[in-house]
C-alpha cells in the first residue's frame, strides 16, 4: 500500500510540474488545454464538459469562460432548444492546438519521470 501512495505521489507531482511548464510555456491551465483537445471533435454543453473533464459544473464554467475570453472558443444557441448552449473551438482555437501538439517531447519526459 505504501509503495502505491507514493507512486501516486510521484504522478501528482509529475503532472503538477508539466501543468506548470504547460501553463507558462501556452498560456493555458491544463483544463484549458484539454478543453481545447475535448472540442476538437464536436460541440458541448457546458454540463457534458464538465464530464469529459472530471470537473464540476461550477469549475467547468470557470475554464470555458476563460478559455472563450481568450478567443479560443465560442457559444452557439442549441438549435431545437435555443436555451441550451453549446461550446465549440474556434480557428484560433485550432491553431493553439496545432501549437501544443509540437511539444509531445516534453510530454514523453514527463512520463518518464513518472516511470522513474
Amino acid at each position: 500500500m505504501e509503495e502505491t501512495l507514493c507512486s501516486i505521489r510521484d504522478i501528482y507531482r509529475s503532472i503538477r510540474n508539466f501543468e506548470a511548464e504547460f501553463q507558462k510555456e501556452h498560456a493555458l491551465s491544463l483544463n484549458e488545454g484539454m478543453l481545447l483537445c475535448s472540442l476538437k471533435t464536436g460541440k458541448y454543453s457546458s454540463g457534458e464538459i464538465a464530464d469529459m473533464l472530471g470537473l464540476t459544473c461550477s469549475n467547468a464554467s470557470k475554464v470555458i469562460k476563460s478559455v472563450e475570453d481568450k478567443g479560443l472558443i465560442k457559444r452557439m444557441l442549441g438549435e431545437g432548444d435555443k436555451r441550451q448552449m453549446y461550446f465549440c473551438i474556434t480557428k484560433a482555437g485550432e491553431d493553439k492546438l496545432l501549437e501544443i501538439k509540437c511539444e509531445n517531447a516534453k510530454m514523453k519526459a514527463v512520463l518518464m519521470e513518472i516511470r522513474g
